[in-house]
């Protein structure tokens, strides 16, 4: 269960992307570019020899070490997912961690020598604060110039929804067991963070999914997800009633279909290789844009996972009379949902920008750590 201060930081960040999503109506749409192709590739050519020479001037100017982080202009297509690149100065480094996480304590104080040692600031959220002494992590735009997630998928999904509309990039540092989207494990932290500081990486933007739960009570809230929106049962083994509609236009809407299950997910790209897998779903690439909706267990074989276009929205509603029904986002947020209430989902306009290191990529980590056409030892 999570402390109340990680609470009210979520709500804080829904508030915060609520306000941001509703008031940016002059911003460019999710699949628009600034400059043509052939511009973006030249300007990546130049700014990434540009960069290393600035990076090794100042290094050899600055008794302060720092790093460059790359960043892209514009909000969605191309542009949004790193062809080009422009660089920033890193010097606050923000910190999350997984609070129940043993393992931790001794992590952080790794980090704090390696940030003493070069010159780098840590900022920590509230409950990392309190615990080592460390300045608060404020979430704000230009808090810090980096993220670092300490934990599993789940501590880095959660850092991705507080630092939503920030274009803060996330590192990812594994202390849990799969760990897909973490860019290395605890035991190379140092390693990891210097190949940062040298520019050895890359800035994917991820995909990310924008709910509006109606209760069926009368009650209506947003919700941001990078993974998924689940609706499920709890509590009893007992199957419940979903029906499952597409808009097809603004304000008309078509049925997909109805069926008895344990639930259905609506994933993004990036959590098509999470629960959505689990349960039969595709793996999608996340320069795809695109939902993925992947019933779980239902009580029949012609019920098969869709994958439907960003430019349409899914709902889900509650056929059964029920009070045992969830809707879950990022498996953390649980919402209850009656009779008659509903889930609809469509692509976020907010992307999170996620750091991969030079020489990673989505198929690669498809093939370590999903073991994607893995051969048994006995046939090599």
């Amino acid at each position: 269960m999570r402390s109340p201060s990680s609470r009210a930081a979520t709500r804080s960040a829904c508030a915060r992307w609520a306000s941001r999503t509703t008031s940016s109506s002059t911003a460019r749409g999710p699949h628009c570019s600034a400059r043509s192709s052939s511009t973006r590739r030249a300007s990546r050519i130049r700014c990434a020899a540009c960069s290393r020479a600035r990076s090794a001037a100042a290094r050899a100017r600055a008794p302060e070490r720092t790093c460059v982080v790359t960043r892209e202009s514009g909000e969605g297509g191309p542009a949004a997912r790193g062809e080009a690149p422009a660089a920033a100065e890193v010097r606050r480094i923000g910190v999350t961690g997984r609070e129940a996480d043993p393992r931790l304590p001794e992590v952080v104080e790794r980090l704090r020598r390696f940030a003493r040692e070069r010159g780098l600031s840590l900022h920590f959220e509230d409950h990392l604060a309190a615990a080592s002494g460390g300045d608060p992590l404020a979430w704000e735009e230009g808090a810090a110039d980096l993220v670092v997630s300490l934990g599993g998928d789940g501590t880095l999904l959660r850092t991705g929804r507080l630092a939503a509309g920030l274009d803060i990039p996330l590192l990812g540092i594994n202390l849990g067991h799969l760990g897909f989207l973490t860019a290395a494990a605890d035991r190379d932290l140092e390693a990891c963070l210097e190949r940062v500081l040298e520019g050895a990486y890359r800035i994917d933007r991820r995909a990310t999914l924008e709910a509006e739960i109606r209760t069926g009570d009368g009650g209506s809230e947003p919700a941001l997800a990078w993974n998924d929106v689940v609706v499920h049962k709890y509590g009893h083994a007992r199957v419940t009633r979903l029906g499952v509609h597409a808009e097809l236009e603004p304000g008309v809407w078509d049925e997909v279909g109805s069926f008895s299950g344990d639930g259905v997910i609506v994933a993004s790209p990036s959590g098509s290789t999470a629960y959505s897998l689990s349960a039969g779903g595709p793996i999608v690439d996340p320069a795809v844009d695109c939902m993925i909706v992947t019933p779980i267990c239902p009580h029949t074989l012609a019920v098969r996972p869709l994958v439907v276009p960003a430019s349409r929205r899914v709902a889900v509603r509650a056929l059964d009379r029920t009070d045992d029904l969830v809707v879950s986002v990022d498996g953390e947020r649980a919402v209850e949902l009656r009779r008659g209430g509903e889930v609809r989902v469509r692509c976020g306009k907010v992307r999170i920008p996620l750091v991969l290191l030079e020489g990673e990529s989505f198929y690669g980590h498809v093939r370590r750590k999903l073991n994607w056409a893995a051969r048994p030892p006995d046939l090599d």
